[in-house]
């Protein structure tokens, strides 16, 4: 049978009232033995369908006959099997006008309750709702495992005034696989999964999946009720990042969400974390991407579970008091055949000239942010997580390649903007939209975090004051810093002591957080107990340092899994981490400290009150690059309560190394890196240190302090 390619199958196919007043049924049904209309009034009646050719059956039921979808039912009998079901080219359009009007116009911010495959009754007929925009197709059909993937049996319905084909289609049900299958604007016949698909096949398999409407019955209402004061910039934030596929093996497998809410929320509450970060779970052909690389943005990976799975989960760690962020993945997508890539046979998603649309790295495809559709439909999706899942925040991926038409380009590679500049004036439209629609139609609280390695200005300000409005963005140069700086040999860090003095003179100037990624365990980089200088002692000394140093500047935490136990080899997503490792009293030691170094991270306001205001911090002492000693205040702006930091990054113990401090009185060891319990020497024995009227560092008091090698110290008065 030659393929059709009417632009209108309703034009043919169905009941239609012809200029006589009779009413005529036509049905195409390749491949079929016979064909029957049962009268919904009398199922024991079946009126045989006449043979037209091609596959074309037509009944005429004479004058008078009733046109209703819910009057009759049409009975395909192909080698022996009947299937009976309402007729799908009896029903009108489902999508109305003013859907479709948001759609053309890029403003429709629950796109998924419209585009994609929706369960739906119409005339008390159970079925799909299918819906896809492919403005340049010539002609679109649904097929899956209701209809034998055949492209000939449901062709759908073009409405012209904003490039989408649907069609409902009665008796499928939740649970059933589908693609649109499309004769494409150069003619040729492509499958391609569905981009608004809300459950997909577990990758190497590649169809989407009906999803039913959420069963799941949230509890977390107290939660989203106090989500606002949980993250304003005075609130403790402390991210554990996680890649849910490597965090634990159970029978060597990926874990699904609902066991990961039995293990992994229960381990980040007890480690003292406010919130995990997944690595992007949005479903993703190759694993070895780590979900960077996704092409279901709507669909939770199937690896883990179904998408009521991952609701679940998420409304398990807010009962337990413990939020949950997502990598989001706008940036990019890959180029796999089932995909985006020229969806409908033309650069529907990304931009037809590769010097916008390629990018270079990662072997990938950059979306057409000044595309209104685009941006709505990635704008969408961000909504789509946030309403749906209760997901309280999202780490945009790449900003830096989305901001710069050059970014990792060579001369030649890349197209100026319409000023002749480096900007991509489309994608900073595009995040700035993004973030004001975050910040008015998500649910109130919700937070969005930049990854933005460049010095770009004002990523966190404000929209109307010319920024890009995120929440907050990584600190790449505190990370690069630091981490040049802990891999130096102790011997030569006095070289280098401006490593760590320098972040301060920008640290207020965007709201940061401060983290050690994934990114800097991968690649043969080593795990962040690799990168330390020394023997194993030492090593393990230095990585306590490092996550002191993280915990007790201005910015919020963020820690890859593993290293808050010291996590010996660099990460790979095939394997998990080494839990084994916790028999050894180091690694015991090293995950004790971080645990008590969260707790002190929430329950002291000086730790986190001033993250963002310069008011919370003052240095000390911090031209000591002889002995590579650094001293510093952290303060409430809050309630003006204060604590007191030094840190040793020499194994020399300092004694009586004395500090000046801002009040008399009994300063408490509140925290020492380097106590037994953490895996340390206990060079420091003392619990407290009495202050003395002896000026120093511009204070009138100070104290002679016991200072461990490799360690650092927090203090606080009584």
């Amino acid at each position: 049978m030659q393929r059709l390619e009417l632009d209108d199958p309703f034009a043919w196919r169905g009941p239609h009232r012809l200029a006589d007043g009779r009413v005529v049924v036509r049905v195409v049904a390749p491949e079929a033995d016979a064909v029957f209309l049962v009268p919904s009034d009398d199922p024991d009646v079946a009126w045989p369908f006449e043979p037209v050719g091609d596959g074309h059956f037509e009944l005429d039921l004479g004058p008078g006959a009733p046109l209703s979808p819910s009057d009759y039912r049409i009975r395909v009998i192909r080698r022996g099997r009947a299937v009976e079901a309402a007729d799908p080219y009896a029903f009108g359009p489902v999508l109305g006008e003013l859907d479709a009007h948001l759609i053309a116009e890029g403003r429709h911010r629950r796109l998924w309750e419209i585009l994609g495959a929706n369960p739906r009754t119409i005339d008390g007929i159970d079925g799909v709702h299918f819906a896809v925009w492919a403005p340049n197709a010539r002609r679109a059909s649904v097929v899956g495992d209701f209809n034998d993937w055949d492209g000939r049996r449901h062709p759908m319905r073009r409405r012209h005034e904003c490039g989408v084909f649907e069609l409902f289609v009665p008796g499928v049900v939740p649970g059933s696989l589908y693609k649109f299958e499309f004769i494409d604007a150069e003619g040729r016949l492509v499958l391609k999964a569905d981009p608004l698909a809300r459950r997909t096949e577990v990758p190497p398999r590649s169809a989407s999946v009906v999803d039913a409407s959420s069963a799941h019955i949230w509890t977390d209402h107290a939660w989203m009720d106090g989500r606002p004061a949980r993250h304003r910039a005075d609130a403790p934030m402390s991210i554990l990042e996680v890649h849910a596929g490597s965090w634990r093996r159970p029978g060597g497998r990926w874990p699904s969400f609902d066991w990961l809410a039995d293990h992994l929320v229960p381990y980040a509450v007890d480690m003292g974390y406010t919130h995990v970060e997944l690595l992007p779970i949005a479903e993703h052909p190759f694993g070895g991407s780590w979900g960077y690389q996704p092409l279901s943005l709507y669909a939770p990976t199937g690896r883990l579970g179904d998408p009521d799975g991952f609701r679940r989960f998420v409304d398990r760690s807010h009962c337990a008091g413990l939020g949950v962020l997502l990598d989001w993945v706008p940036a990019h997508f890959p180029t796999d055949p089932h995909g985006l890539a020229r969806f409908d046979g033309t650069a529907l998603y990304e931009h037809e000239d590769p010097r916008l649309g390629w990018h270079r790295d990662w072997h990938t495809l950059v979306y057409n942010f000044g595309r209104r559709e685009v941006a709505n439909f990635l704008i969408a999706n961000a909504l789509w997580w946030l309403r749906s899942f209760h997901v309280d925040g999202l780490r945009v991926d790449a900003v830096a390649s989305m901001l710069y038409l050059d970014y990792s380009r060579r001369d030649g590679e890349w197209l100026p903007n319409r000023h002749g500049g480096r900007e991509n004036l489309e994608a900073i439209e595009f995040l700035r939209e993004l973030n004001a629609c975050v910040h008015t139609d998500a649910p109130p609280g919700a937070i969005m975090i930049a990854e933005e390695s460049t010095a770009w200005p004002g990523v966190t300000h404000p929209i109307e004051h010319t920024g890009l409005g995120f929440d907050w963005k990584w600190n790449m140069g505190w990370m690069n810093d630091s981490l040049a700086y802990f891999r130096e040999d102790p011997i030569h860090r006095r070289h280098h002591h401006g490593r760590l003095t320098f972040g301060l003179f920008y640290a207020w100037s965007e709201r940061f957080v401060l983290a050690l990624s994934h990114d800097e365990v991968v690649h043969g980089k080593g795990s962040l107990l690799q990168k330390m200088p020394g023997d194993r002692w030492q090593r393990f000394a230095n990585l306590r340092l490092l996550h002191a140093w993280q915990h007790f500047m201005p910015g919020k935490k963020l820690v890859f899994m593993g290293a808050e136990f010291g996590q010996e080899s660099e990460w790979h997503h095939d394997a998990e981490l080494d839990w084994g490792s916790l028999d050894d009293p180091l690694h015991r030691g090293m995950q004790q400290l971080v645990r008590n170094l969260n707790r002190l991270h929430r329950e002291r306001p000086a730790l986190h009150a001033g993250d963002c205001d310069p008011a919370g911090f003052r240095w000390i002492a911090c031209d000591d690059q002889m002995q590579s000693v650094l001293a510093w205040r952290r303060i409430a702006p809050t309630d003006g309560s204060e604590l007191v930091a030094v840190a040793n990054f020499t194994p020399v113990v300092r004694e009586d190394y004395r500090i000046g401090v801002p009040r008399a009185g009994r300063w408490h060891v509140l925290l020492d890196t380097d106590a037994r319990e953490h895996g340390g020497a206990g060079a420091c024995w003392q619990s407290w240190f009495d202050s003395e009227p002896v000026p120093w560092h511009g204070h009138p008091d100070s104290i002679a302090l016991t200072l461990p090698g490799l360690a650092a110290l927090l203090l606080g008065l009584a």
